[in-house]
């Protein structure tokens, strides 16, 4: 009988091991990033009095990864959003699609005041499913706009993000 019970014993350990070998594997802790997005912005002014200025905007750009894993590298940008300037202080808020190379995207959505801006992920698709994070942006350059109405900018952007499977 003790010869049964000790290959019993073996066979539970193993199953045991294997059957979650499975879940740690698929689960993914809270990674940091650091990445560049640089993009062209256009302005709408809807409204421009004393001081008060409001206006739309749409912008356009390119991720650069400067992490290990360079999970966000190349991703393609189209952002929209609203900005205010009240009595000179600037505040806004956007929601970017940010487009990866294979097809799949996810959505972030973002407000600031100041240069000071904080942004989450909201949605995403393919090996973004189910993102969840955020995180900070700055802009580090701004250069002359090529043309009226357009700016060009470069952002260091910071955070975190986890994939639930």
């Amino acid at each position: 009988m003790a010869t049964i019970k000790k290959p019993i014993c073996t066979l539970g350990i193993f199953i045991v091991i294997f059957t979650f070998i499975p879940f740690i594997v698929t689960a993914q802790a809270e990674q940091r990033f650091e990445s560049v997005l640089c993009q062209n912005m256009t302005t709408t002014t809807i409204v421009e009095s004393g001081d008060l200025i409001i206006m739309g905007f749409e912008s356009k750009g390119i991720v650069l990864d400067n992490s290990e894993s360079k999970f966000f590298d190349n991703d393609t940008v189209h952002g929209v959003g609203l900005m205010t300037i009240e009595k000179g202080k600037m505040t806004g808020t956007f929601y970017n699609k940010h487009l990866s190379p294979n097809g799949d995207f996810y959505v972030l959505g973002g407000s600031w005041v100041g240069s000071e801006v904080d942004w989450k992920f909201i949605y995403g698709t393919g090996k973004f499913n189910g993102i969840t994070g955020g995180g900070k942006s700055i802009r580090f350059t701004k250069g002359k706009p090529v043309t009226p109405g357009t700016s060009q900018t470069c952002s260091k952007v910071t955070g975190t993000y986890e994939l639930k499977k």
